[in-house]
């Protein structure tokens, strides 16, 4: 479990590290009419994700502790998360080595490697690689970095919420965001606790959140589709399902095919181009699997651009 305030020290140690991402107050017409929206566009964080502010937290975590050794750290991830700790690791003056599946997108295994990180390829699950990375890691010594289920990685993400908090001057209803192994759902809706309510949303070929809040645990759920390279944890986190049970949030399936028309969406009204993952928050208001009120306050956060646009244009 973490409370707020980690996520309050989260966001004194990450200070200067991260980037505070703008809000973009938008017409909602295209999404919600009746509402009053805004885009939190996370996808300007360095590495192009929200993963860094998990990431440094946890790393520079460690520094303060003296658990960060000089064999450097050891991730796994489907690319996001692998990216923001090859960034956080290089600015700590440490090696990094990145585990990824097979089908990670070869855009993200670029620019791992652009980063400065050995990148390893094991696997066709996110599940393997973490399994490998975990291994290798108690081999060398170096710091595993878990992409999801951490209480620094969690508190890190949650420093989003508390700048939504800041820049709406507390003024929002509802926060949609995208769900995979729930870090950032955990981070954002402690954050937000008491203030306003997170609507996680995944797709309906990897329902974790949901699954798990149904069977009262986290379990295993098949994974596949569109959204599979960064939404593609096979279960959800311990810490998220804590948090999640906790403060009500409230899970949203969406198909493959809003997916793709809300990432077709985002890019034709607004300009941006944006994952498959992050496009499924869209989804849940275009397709009306999440129906604000009138003049009800919502945020999406749109949470990563690492993607290849050739298909937008």
């Amino acid at each position: 479990m973490i409370a707020r305030s980690d996520v309050a020290a989260a966001a004194a140690r990450v200070a200067g590290h991260v980037r505070g991402t703008p809000l973009l107050e938008v017409d909602p017409a295209p999404l919600a009419p009746a509402a009053r929206m805004w885009l939190k566009l996370e996808l300007t964080q360095h590495t192009g994700s929200f993963k860094p502010r998990g990431a440094f937290n946890h790393v520079l975590a460690a520094r303060e502790e003296g658990r960060l050794p000089d064999a450097g750290i050891v991730a796994a991830s489907g690319g996001n998360a692998g990216l923001a700790f090859a960034y956080a690791a290089a600015r700590a003056g440490v090696p990094a080595e990145v585990f990824v599946p097979e089908t990670a997108p070869a855009v993200k295994v670029d620019r791992l490697r652009t980063l400065g990180a050995a990148v390893t390829q094991a696997g066709t699950r996110y599940a393997e690689a973490q399994e490998a990375a975990a291994k290798r890691a108690a081999e060398t010594g170096a710091l595993f970095c878990h992409a999801y289920d951490l209480p620094q990685v969690c508190a890190g993400q949650g420093t989003l919420g508390l700048e939504i908090l800041e820049q709406t001057g507390g003024e929002v209803d509802t926060v949609l965001l995208a769900v995979g192994g729930g870090g950032l759902m955990a981070g954002v809706a402690t954050a937000l606790d008491g203030h306003a309510r997170v609507v996680g949303v995944e797709p309906e070929r990897i329902p974790t959140l949901e699954r798990a809040l149904h069977a009262g645990r986290p379990v295993a759920v098949d994974v596949s589709g569109i959204a599979a390279d960064s939404l593609g944890a096979t279960r959800l986190g311990d810490i998220a399902f804590s948090v999640a049970s906790r403060t009500g949030v409230e899970p949203v399936l969406v198909s493959e095919d809003a997916i793709i028309a809300a990432r077709r969406l985002v890019w034709d009204e607004y300009r941006l181009a944006v994952e498959h993952g992050t496009a499924t928050a869209v989804a849940a208001l275009r397709t009306g699997g999440y129906r604000p009120a009138p003049g009800e306050r919502v945020v999406v956060v749109l949470c990563g651009a690492n993607t290849d646009p050739s298909d937008l244009v």
